[in-house]
């Protein structure tokens, strides 16, 4: 299904998409859907029985078990045929990310050498540094680690003090330095290491190999979760890299870990659907086994909710992930076509879409917070226990929230990159808003009655909100203008709002493209999961805006934003007791995710 975009990124407020051109998960062919097989059966025989002995530090387990998922080919499914790779494309890596995510502490390995520890290079690399390292990264011959954060440079990443100093005969840089939190750094061989040459502002990027004189580390960090996986404090201590390892140009360090850390957010969005899917058949497993009262869990209202609430997401951030996946995809191919290089088109085509990818994952990594959180209110006092699976779960799902930048700076950068590409014309941002206030005065709810079909109503209600969040840029952007950005709770509430409104608008079109193509023989579900997941939207883009509206604004412009907040928000009330309990029911009756 090639085809040139449609769409660029954040457009999405301002544009009516068709379902023809949405991508949905029904939609991977068979060689897709094979692949994710291929990862989805090496994670259940190759690593589920180690999950204890991972998680013990066994020694050498892990770079052993990389080393495995490297001659299956499973590091390389991204990676171009020519360095022995599958050469797969965007969206079919996106769906093995996804089989590959639900092995707890192996995964975040897996993702660190695949993603971070691996694209710098294959992305920015020279010729002559892929042919060194690519293949054996490729086949697992060597493995990878990415260095970017430091003790007082974390967030902030462009603080980083680690130096290099070139030396007198002009073939080396002297690297000093200290990182922390590094991801496989107890046994990668290859490291891509941040750091800043001379006086220089902005970082630079390296390639550094891992036995080089000078390296030393900390021991392995003890951690709240994801105890399997390496973490170390690396110093660099007068270490000598070769001139040609400088990845890059000098001073794009800074750029060169931006844009690998929109691809880390996207593809975290998929890999915590692998580690939704885990524990939600816990979760339903559990609860069809456990009797209390007489009854088994699953057959009590509390427990539907929760369940139902489970599936709602978990369905909900599939459909928003592959979409987005498949618009970055089609943009990729297209700056292909126009004459970039593979790794041009993959930087810049995934950076277009900078805020669906900072608000997919705090949307995805909250989502699996919550249904963790639940699975172990399910398991109730087993919950609490080591013993069961819930333990695992609930504690090594934490991080997704800070991993790949916080969730509050994604928040931020959702809504900070959506503006900047309307103030810069890269989208009709504020010539939309603009048409918004202009009408402000005629605001109309939708009319359920209008003998509107069922889909016609609900693309009604996605309209609405998206004039609510497209009434609020231009005026805090105008009230506050170079302030805006200390503005940080009235950012968050914005970002909140869109974020939502992309989740809900591609669960819409899903469940649309579901029924119109004859994709799924029982549709009711799949609109009890959108009628929930409406109501649920309406209700929070309102307290986000009416918080908002709250934060800045004073007499008569209050009262008309707070009038029209009131009207684009408002949904039709249904009864979500009786839709979440039929979607948990189909969920119990199958005794697994099949939605």
């Amino acid at each position: 299904m090639d085809m040139k975009p449609v769409i660029r990124g954040g457009e999405f407020l301002l544009k009516e998409v068709d379902i023809k051109d949405v991508f949905i998960p029904e939609e991977f062919d068979e060689e897709q859907n094979m692949i994710a097989e291929t990862c989805s059966d090496f994670i259940e025989t190759e690593i589920v029985p180690h999950f204890q002995a991972l998680d013990n530090h066994e020694e050498g387990l892990m770079p052993s078990l990389l080393k495995k998922a490297g001659e299956l080919g499973l590091l390389g499914v991204s990676i171009p045929e020519e360095y022995a790779g599958f050469g797969q494309s965007f969206l079919t890596n996106m769906r093995a990310n996804e089989a590959m995510g639900s092995a707890y502490s192996f995964s975040v390995a897996f993702m660190a050498h695949t993603g971070i520890g691996t694209l710098p290079l294959a992305y920015y690399g020279t010729d002559k540094q892929k042919d060194k390292y690519l293949t054996d990264l490729a086949t697992g011959n060597k493995l990878a680690a990415y260095c970017l954060t430091e003790p007082n440079a974390g967030s902030d990443a462009n603080a980083g003090t680690s130096k290099a100093v070139l030396t007198e005969d002009g073939k080396h840089y002297i690297l000093n330095g200290q990182k922390m939190w590094i991801t496989n750094g107890g046994f990668a061989d290859l490291l891509t290491v941040f750091a800043k040459i001379d006086n220089d502002r902005v970082l630079s990027a390296f390639l550094v190999d891992a036995d080089s004189e000078g390296i030393t580390m900390n021991p392995e960090e003890h951690k709240m979760g994801i105890k399997g996986s390496s973490t170390r404090q690396i110093f660099f201590n007068d270490v000598k890299v070769p001139v040609e390892n400088l990845l890059g140009r000098r001073g794009t360090g800074f750029r060169i870990a931006l844009n690998i850390l929109h691809i880390g957010r996207i593809k975290l969005g998929a890999t915590v659907i692998g580690s939704m899917r885990r524990a939600i058949n816990h979760s339903v497993t559990y609860a069809n086994e456990r009797k209390q009262f007489g009854s088994f869990l699953s057959e009590f209202g509390a427990i539907k909710h929760k369940m139902g609430e489970q599936i709602i997401k978990m369905f909900a951030t599939e459909s928003a992930v592959y979409r987005a996946s498949k618009d970055m995809e089609d943009t990729i191919n297209q700056m292909m076509t126009d004459g970039k290089t593979y790794g041009e088109a993959n930087i810049e085509g995934v950076a277009e879409f900078e805020p669906e990818c900072a608000l997919l994952k705090v949307y995805g990594s909250e989502s699996l917070d919550y249904i963790v959180d639940e699975m172990v209110q399910i398991f109730g006092g087993m919950g609490f226990s080591s013993e069961a699976p819930a333990d695992r779960s609930y504690r090594d799902s934490r991080i997704n929230r800070i991993f790949e930048g916080t969730n509050e700076i994604n928040r931020l950068i959702t809504v900070d990159s959506t503006l900047k590409k309307g103030l810069k014309h890269k989208i009709d941002l504020f010539e939309a808003a603009q048409e918004v206030l202009d009408s402000i005065d005629d605001m109309e709810m939708v009319d359920i009655n209008s003998g509107d079909d069922y889909y016609q109503i609900k693309y009604a209600y996605v309209k609405n909100l998206k004039k609510a969040v497209l009434m609020l840029l231009p005026v805090v952007q105008n009230t506050f203008k170079r302030k805006l950005m200390f503005e940080e709770e009235i950012l968050m509430n914005i970002s909140d709002m869109i974020m939502n409104i992309y989740i809900l608008e591609s669960t819409l079109l899903r469940v649309n493209k579901l029924e119109k193509n004859a994709l799924k023989t029982n549709i009711s579900y799949y609109k009890d999961i959108l009628d929930v997941l409406t109501q649920d939207t309406a209700g929070s883009v309102y307290k986000s805006g009416f918080d908002t509206i709250g934060s800045f604004a004073e007499g008569k412009q209050k009262v008309i934003l707070c009038n029209a907040m009131g009207i684009l928000t408002k949904a039709q009330s249904i009864n979500v007791k009786e839709a979440r309990r039929r979607i948990a029911d189909k969920l119990i009756d199958d005794g697994l995710y099949k939605f």
